[in-house]
């Protein structure tokens, strides 16, 4: 689905249909040996179903780039185990599916280069396609750019009818400073994300979501669904509809 005019929504991916680039954001590598240091339990699985979704997005595009926009790891101050080596099987998965990997740094990422320097891979702060620009969103930029994608956020809203709730991961599309703003969700399946409409947002790009439109994305499948103002008022009359 379209979402602005050559980027296109691919599962929980951008698709820039002129620079035939894809970007995913916020995977998170490590997060499961990061909870266990914590104690808390969960299957190590997540690097299966993150391959899953890209071999899924890679039969209907072929990306020239792969850019991952920040928090490709979790652990801020050290390196796990489990991000040395799903780190580098995420390289090497892309890298043979691409042309060029681009790795922006997220606020994750401070040490990310001790890894990725082991297959060449450039770091860089923001990457700039034409009139588009692609940062983390940890940040705010002074830029000329017309279109600004971050990821960061998370952004995600649950819905309610009667007593059963559900939180959907969600792409946000509005304004900032007359600049349009793409808000992209986290590609790790395990990453709800932020609920946009309880929840205080981590990005100061959006400082007023109220005008923002809504894509909801749902097993591969993405709904529009009105403005978070929208959204909050039938949210509030309790007659959201579970899709």
């Amino acid at each position: 689905m379209e979402i602005s005019k050559n980027i296109e929504i691919i599962g929980t991916a951008l698709w820039l249909t002129k620079e035939k680039a894809l970007i995913i954001n916020d995977l998170h590598l490590g997060y499961e040996e990061a909870l266990h240091r914590k104690g808390v339990l969960v299957p190590k699985f997540q690097i299966q179903e993150i391959i899953a979704l890209m071999e899924k997005i890679l039969r209907s595009v072929k990306p020239k780039t792969i850019i991952i926009n920040g928090d490709l790891k979790h652990e801020f101050g050290t390196i796990l185990h489990q991000e040395w080596k799903e780190i580098l099987q995420f390289l090497d998965f892309c890298a043979a599916r691409c042309a060029e990997i681009v790795i922006i740094k997220g606020n994750h990422d401070p040490i990310i280069t001790a890894i990725t320097t082991k297959r060449n891979i450039k770091v860089v702060t923001e990457y700039k396609t034409g009139d588009v620009l692609i940062i983390h969103g940890d940040k705010l930029v002074k830029t000329k750019a017309k279109t600004i994608i971050i990821g960061h956020e998370h952004p995600a809203i649950t819905l309610q009818y009667q007593s059963k709730r559900e939180k959907f991961k969600c792409f946000l599309h509005g304004k900032w400073q007359g600049k349009e703003l793409i808000a992209v969700p986290s590609f790790k399946p395990l990453l709800e994300g932020t609920d946009i409409l309880k929840e205080q947002v981590l990005s100061p790009f959006l400082t007023n979501l109220s005008s923002y439109t809504v894509y909801i994305t749902h097993q591969g499948n993405v709904f529009p669904f009105g403005t978070v103002k929208e959204i909050q008022k039938l949210s509030d009359k309790k007659s959201v509809q579970l899709l």
